[in-house]
């Protein structure tokens, strides 16, 4: 049995947000430095590996943790696709004229740049941790179960991670389709979308005769029927999609005979956009920010979680700063976050379920340990005692399985670390 080491990873993860941070303040010793740290923290896995104690939780979690992913990336894609339709359906012009709303907190934040020491606020403006910085500290988290800092499985943390991660991706869905906001930043559709300026049918019938006519308005609240005569717009571009051809009213690609490039399909026109560009109630990168945070706080309380805390808080601040998202949706991220974590402990938790167990079952053959006892059997009260201590333990699996299992899980979570921190790199 190794000892384990519950004090290395604050300072890991310290030393991760550190080092890549040299990005901003020295590019070449940053180059240098990342790899290395990489490196080690994928050695020290490894090396940690094959003397870790509690494989056969991991390998009981794994069904869970495979669902969850599942899961995860189904939400994802529907996220997807939602993005898409919030900005396509008004047309780039909509966009393009539609002042954005009135948020308190970007002026107090403006007023804070005045009243603040400039190095406060150079602080406050440095781009210190970003979207994917999040989802490697909490990679961090899950691997430090190999060194004894948080609880085994370390698979049962992840699943609940992508479970819940899933669960407030589908309800930010429902929330930001529900309602189209106009975007903090008037001139991204035109940068990010391929997609036509007028708007979808949709749109030209049920909103845009009342988008500013306040008489249609009244009018359309007293008879409830979309009464207005529709303007004249440029003809819909419907391609051959086959069996995708639904996505045609959520994506709209733009019609190659006024572009001048080949027809695409449903894939690239999707692929293509970087991210949406209407209000997307609630931010999405403040949910991972806080889901992340959330992690740290129960599976390794400490000086590190009021680290990872500050964190959030700085980069809450800038996605209003920088008007990525309203002050609106980072509250709305902060609270959405803190309750989903709360609601999916089920799933994993830092308490330790070995005791409840034995408890449990110790109360149910409670009374008969006591009438055997009287009649001085205690053969039946040996019995019933192994009974109670085996509820709380686990069946032995081979060292085979386990070592194998090992590896794979290894170097499977690794690389879909790696990948996610590459797809979201750029924000």
């Amino acid at each position: 049995m190794m000892a384990p080491y519950p004090k290395a990873l604050g300072v890991a993860a310290v030393c991760y947000v550190g080092v890549d941070y040299l990005r901003e303040v020295a590019p070449e010793l940053h180059a240098f430095l990342r790899p290395c740290l990489w490196g080690f923290f994928a050695v020290a896995a490894a090396a940690r590996a094959p003397f870790y104690e509690y494989w056969n939780r991991e390998l009981r979690s794994v069904g869970l943790f495979l669902g969850s992913l599942v899961f995860m990336l189904s939400a994802l894609c529907i996220e997807a696709l939602a993005v898409q339709y919030v900005t396509t359906v008004l047309g780039l012009d909509w966009h393009w004229a539609t002042a954005p709303l009135p948020d308190s907190g970007q002026w107090l934040l403006l007023f804070l740049n005045e009243q603040l020491p400039s190095p406060i606020v150079a602080f406050l403006r440095a781009p210190v941790i970003g979207l994917h910085h999040f989802l490697m500290l909490f990679l961090l988290l899950g691997f430090s179960v190999l060194y004894g800092c948080v609880r085994a499985p370390g698979l049962g943390l992840g699943a609940r991670y992508m479970f819940t991660m899933g669960v407030g991706r589908l309800i930010r869905v429902m929330t930001f389709v529900a309602t189209i906001l106009p975007s903090a930043r008037p001139w991204c559709a035109h940068s990010r979308f391929k997609t036509p300026n007028h708007p979808h049918p949709w749109a030209q019938k049920y909103y845009m005769p009342y988008y500013h006519n306040y008489d249609n308005i009244r009018e359309v609240i007293n008879r409830d029927v979309a009464f207005a005569e529709v303007e004249k717009y440029p003809p819909e571009y419907v391609p051959k999609w086959g069996r995708m051809q639904f996505f045609v009213n959520i994506l709209r690609p733009l019609d190659p005979s006024q572009t001048g490039n080949g027809s695409e399909n449903w894939f690239s026109t999707l692929k293509r956009a970087g991210g949406g560009c209407n209000d997307l109630v609630y931010s999405g990168h403040m949910y991972v920010a806080v889901l992340t945070a959330m992690a740290w706080t129960e599976a390794y309380p400490g000086w590190t979680s009021v680290f990872i805390w500050l964190l959030v808080a700085h980069s809450g601040q800038r996605e209003i700063r920088e008007r990525h998202h309203y002050s609106v949706d980072v509250v709305a991220g902060i609270y959405m976050g803190v309750l989903l974590w709360w609601t999916t402990s089920w799933i994993w938790s830092r308490k330790d379920r070995s005791q409840e167990l034995r408890l449990k079952q110790l109360a149910l053959v409670e009374g008969d340990i006591q009438k055997a006892a009287k009649e001085g059997d205690l053969e039946k009260v040996r019995s019933m005692l192994n009974r109670v201590d085996k509820a709380g333990k686990e069946e032995k699996i081979s060292d085979t399985t386990l070592y194998t299992f090992g590896g794979i899980i290894i170097f499977a979570t690794l690389s879909l670390g790696l990948l996610a921190f590459t797809w979201t790199a750029d924000g």
